[in-house]
């Protein structure tokens, strides 16, 4: 009876491995990126930017070299643009809630290829309180960093599909 019980365990276990992994789920953070693209050349606006500190970081993770020879691929960040629209207003008509929307656009360049376009945006909203100005000015920082963590993620991300 009991090794009845662990047989079906075991089936039922396997089952659920099995859906998962046919699913296409990975675990965050663990792309596999295309050996074309295991050496690269991160080209910036602003090389000391934030979001080209976090892309090189998260590539860098992935076990990517970086170089400027001419048949190493380039990825170059455009400018990050960030808008802000209303959300809601409290009765007095001040404020009360925004959205924040991030995107950047960036380009993978590979010797003798046209190069490709991508694009990321993000769209977050957060709470307005006057009376709180500095802490809201805080939080908004914080934010601001997540966003750029969560772009330069889905970078990578992007960069494993091609």
């Amino acid at each position: 009876m009991r090794l009845l019980n662990n047989l079906k365990l075991t089936i039922v276990a396997a089952m659920a491995v099995s859906v998962v992994a046919g699913c296409g789920f990975r675990l965050q953070g663990n792309y596999q990126l295309p050996i074309a693209l295991k050496t690269l050349n991160i080209q910036s606006s602003d090389k000391y930017s934030e979001i080209t500190r976090l892309v090189t970081t998260q590539l860098q993770q992935q076990d990517v070299s970086f170089n400027n020879k001419a048949t190493t691929p380039i990825v170059r960040l455009g400018k990050e643009k960030f808008e802000r629209g209303t959300l809601s207003l409290f009765s007095s008509g001040q404020v009360a809630e925004y959205e924040l929307i991030y995107t950047l656009d960036y380009q993978v360049i590979k010797a003798n290829e046209a190069p490709q376009a991508f694009n990321v945006s993000i769209r977050r909203d957060y709470l307005d309180d006057p009376q709180s100005a500095q802490a809201k000015s805080r939080e908004r920082e914080q934010l601001l960093r997540e966003i750029r963590q969560q772009a330069a993620r889905q970078i990578v991300q992007q960069l494993s599909r091609l």
